[in-house]
């Protein structure tokens, strides 16, 4: 077949976060095909065909984008961050597993994003410098059963833990819950951290401690880190603090 799909990373927002071959891609595409607000995100120009579709629908999107391609087109399918991070990627190849045969000769490739959590870690210091992890606090694909055994894992073995789509009008307890959990788990003074919308106007940024920490603090767009044992706070006069977590781990005796 002579069409091809690629899953494109647009990054946490600021255009020049883009990487230079996610912007090839974007610029040989025919058909864009994402999210309402990814799609907007991408310069209209002429001979781009924009497909842009709602929240929820990502497999659905996946087999549009890959009946284009069957026909020819040169697709980019966009999210935002890192497509392979609770995104598309997965969607598109979900897709091509269940979907048609053919599909499986088109040329199918993934562009990466600087994804959210690192976004975050960078403007707050060094918060993923040791082990870590990332969850999805979204109960819409799993049930919340397997979202609090795998969180509960993660919090007793210290890792540092990313937390993506923490809250959203649909689901408006589980970071409570999931606070709540860590509040049993992990010492009080624990940094966590709130990033929301790192790179664009309204970005916005606090670390609080655990006992602090509070589900109003996050919405849809934002990340919610949660510090290790071994994450530090270095403070400065009049300015966040810088965070980091220890590269090393002492041994147990």
């Amino acid at each position: 077949m002579s069409g091809r799909v690629t899953v494109v990373g647009l990054g946490p927002g600021d255009p020049s976060l883009l990487t230079e071959s996610a912007r090839r891609a974007l610029d040989g595409a025919t058909d864009l095909i994402g999210y309402f607000p990814y799609v907007a995100r991408v310069p209209e120009r002429e001979g781009l065909v924009r497909h842009a579709s709602d929240n929820r629908v990502e497999v659905d999107r996946a087999r549009h984008a890959l009946s284009l391609a069957a026909q020819g087109r040169s697709v980019a399918v966009v999210s935002g961050g890192d497509p392979g991070v609770f995104a598309m990627a997965a969607a598109v190849f979900e897709a091509v597993e269940q979907g048609e045969p053919g599909w499986r000769d088109l040329a199918i490739t993934v562009e990466p994003g600087i994804t959210a959590m690192l976004a975050a870690a960078a403007r707050l210091g060094a918060p993923l410098g040791g082990d870590f992890c990332a969850m999805s606090l979204s109960d819409n694909l799993k049930p919340w059963e397997v979202v609090t055994a795998r969180l509960e894992a993660v919090l007793r073995a210290d890792f540092v833990i990313a937390l993506y789509n923490p809250i959203s009008s649909a689901r408006p307890w589980q970071l409570g819950a999931a606070l709540d959990l860590a509040a049993g788990i992990r010492p009080a003074e624990t940094p966590v951290m709130f990033a929301r919308a790192i790179s664009r106007p309204d970005e916005a940024i606090r670390v609080a401690t655990l006992s602090e920490a509070d589900s109003a603090m996050a919405d849809m767009a934002t990340v919610v880190i949660l510090g290790a044992t071994t994450t530090r706070l270095i403070p400065r006069e009049g300015k966040p603090p810088f965070v980091y977590t220890l590269r090393s781990v002492k041994g147990v005796a």
